[in-house]
């Protein structure tokens, strides 16, 4: 007997599908535009590596997010027609892909939606010259309407997610240029006050990395909705590689130039915004407005994780209870601290796309099917590489923690490796047999 959550699920058909630059580029692409990710990106990395060596980390950043943590769950998920939760269950067996990559990744999104709706309220009550913060009722109604509002979009679907982001991506891009525009002319001539390259620059491929782990093993979501391997791979290098260089690149150098002409004092994207004098509000009501594409990712990442593992509830039933909790976290001010504390959990994605990996390569790049039970060799995978992935979080000297990274390329690895050992010394069950639908994956 398989669970519920295999035994009911039905392939994307190929009917359903959609170019590359449809559904997966701009959905992605609105991820690493969303401004929680770049808005520190250049504090302790852009002050120690400078700006020539600070684009070239995001560069090899950018190509192992593609390479490692995106492409094996996108061409699992193209090649199946099926969610993470279900082709999770041959690296993870059928009773442990419940919790992991199943209940942690729906859980997870739930808390990003709740961050972004607490950035995007408090952007917003900013642009207005409001002083209303967390607890009040102007706050609570904005951020309510946000995050049910959108986690309503993601019930929908990644069509009406995708359309969502391939307009509004034009907004933050647009904002980015903008303070690049003001800023630029004094990047050429910045000099980091404290160089230590190495450290620089590995911890800025843990910046992006570290903030992409998720959303790469959702590729499997994404791959499900890609005609081909042509989709998947376009998909990424333009929605993964070209925006982290463009999302990321554009707002260091801006940060250096506002160092250089204004005498900017920390590296906040915010003090670079606020050299465009009288447009800032503006500019940040913007970059209110462009959270929404990531606010829809997640949100229906989310709704596909709850769906899919609760096939008893219905999507829309399931999905706006996220949204619900999401906008209780963001009113009470608690989403202001989940940021670290997702990080810490987003360490998971690290070891779970390196086992994922090990998986795909050991059963001849194809999808093996459900495995029975716990393999053991999936989450001995997890165990060792999620210690690895919160080593910086630990309780440890602080001049030593710089040298852990990047922690979630080393957890990757950490969990390609085990799984790899262990399915070798036979901790990986059998296949069971497999959902009729699931023949798919013999392609």
């Amino acid at each position: 007997m398989l669970p519920g959550y295999i035994a009911k699920a039905v392939p994307n058909p190929s009917s359903n599908r959609a170019p590359w630059y449809k559904n997966t580029a701009p959905t992605y692409a609105g991820v690493f535009l969303w401004i929680v990710f770049y808005r520190e990106i250049a504090s302790g990395t852009l002050d120690r590596a400078g700006v020539g060596l600070s684009l070239l980390a995001l560069l090899v950043a950018g190509l192992i997010s593609y390479g490692l943590f995106y492409y094996v769950p996108a061409t699992l998920g193209m090649k199946t027609g099926f969610p993470l939760y279900v082709v999770g269950s041959s690296t993870f067996g059928t009773t442990g892909g419940y919790l992991m990559p199943g209940i942690l990744m729906g859980l997870l999104q739930v808390g990003w939606m709740s961050v972004n709706a607490f950035v995007a309220t408090t952007f917003i009550l900013t642009a207005f010259g409001s002083s209303a913060g967390p607890g009040s009722l102007t706050f609570g109604v904005i951020a309510a309407a946000w995050a049910l509002g959108l986690g309503y979009v993601g019930v929908k679907g990644i069509q009406y997610v995708a359309r969502f982001a391939l307009y509004l991506n034009a907004v933050p891009l647009l904002m980015i240029l903008v303070v690049f525009a003001r800023n630029v002319g004094g990047a050429a001539g910045f000099k980091p006050a404290h160089p230590s390259p190495y450290i620089g620059f590995v911890m800025l491929v843990q910046i992006v990395v570290g903030f992409f782990a998720t959303a790469g093993a959702a590729g499997c979501d994404f791959g499900m909705n890609s005609r081909d391997e042509r989709d998947v791979k376009w998909g990424g290098l333009v929605g993964v590689l070209l925006a982290v260089l463009i999302a990321g690149g554009l707002p260091i150098l801006s940060v250096a130039g506002a160092h250089v002409l204004y005498g900017a004092k920390d590296f906040q994207f915010d003090s670079a915004i606020a050299q465009t004098g009288s447009f800032a509000s503006m500019v940040f009501f913007l970059f209110a407005i462009a959270s929404v594409a990531p606010m829809c990712f997640s949100s229906f990442i989310a709704g596909n994780s709850l769906a899919t593992m609760i096939p008893g509830v219905p999507r829309f039933t399931s999905t706006m209870v996220g949204a619900v909790v999401a906008a209780v976290l963001a009113i009470t001010g608690a989403a202001a601290n989940l940021v670290n504390l997702f990080t810490i959990i987003g360490a998971s994605f690290g070891p779970i796309c390196g086992a994922m990996a090990a998986d795909y390569l050991l059963s001849g790049k194809k999808w093996a099917g459900p495995r029975k039970g716990i393999n053991f060799a999936g989450y001995g995978a997890w165990a060792v590489g999620f210690v690895i992935g919160i080593l910086p979080f630990l309780p440890i000297s602080e001049d030593t923690k710089p040298y852990l990274q990047p922690a979630a390329v080393y957890s990757f690895i950490a969990g390609f490796v085990v799984y790899a050992v262990l399915a070798k010394a036979g901790l990986q069950p059998k296949p069971v047999p497999k959902i009729d639908a699931a023949r798919v994956a013999a392609r």
